[in-house]
């Protein structure tokens, strides 16, 4: 197991990879401390490991508004297989595009499984990478996301190019200043 703290243009992200890819990711935090918290002392700590550093990259271009999609591996062989065909289903839409829960049971095979979808969705190891902020309710509104609405509706935003909506939300989230232009990176 490796650890890190990926510092992207939002906060700090804790993460956990294997040697398959990244298995665990915290949404941004405040504060560095905050991210650490997540993390339990194991694993190799020694020097950053080259899946972390490239989720780092990527990571840092999406919130920074320069990349719409993942190629960083993703390891959810910890997760149960429908978890795993549920995230792997919900990693297929779109970049700023949102679906339902239902439309998504739908399209890995399993319509009627909406609630299923959502409690798996509901335990989502790694967000952002596996996009649950893109899965809305049937009606159309936001509803259920691990880091709350706010968040939720952060994300949305900034895939809809709204980035200062994006900052003025996760400011809200993080109880941090919003600072409004393309350098801003968290205090260290």
């Amino acid at each position: 197991m490796h650890q890190a703290i990926l510092q992207v243009g939002l906060g700090w992200m804790a993460a956990e990879a294997t040697s398959q890819g990244i298995s665990r990711l915290w949404l941004p935090m405040h504060s560095r401390a905050e991210a650490e918290k997540q993390l339990h002392p194991q694993g190799n700590a020694a020097a950053v490991h080259p899946i972390l550093a490239h989720a780092q990259r990527e990571l840092t271009a999406y919130f920074d508004g320069a990349r719409r999609g993942f190629v960083v591996p993703v390891d959810l062989s910890s997760v149960t297989a429908f978890r795993r065909r549920v995230l792997q289903a919900l990693m297929r839409v779109p970049y700023g595009a949102t679906e339902s829960y239902g439309s998504l049971a739908a399209a890995m095979g399993s319509p009627g499984a909406a609630r299923a979808v959502g409690q798996a969705l509901a335990r989502n190891p790694v967000p952002v990478l596996a996009p649950c902020h893109r899965i809305i309710g049937a009606d159309g509104g936001l509803t259920g996301f691990g880091g709350g609405l706010e968040w939720k509706r952060a994300l949305l935003a900034l895939e809809r190019g709204d980035r200062t909506v994006a900052i003025r939300l996760v400011g809200e989230v993080c109880g941090q200043m919003p600072v409004l232009d393309g350098a801003h990176r968290p205090p260290p």
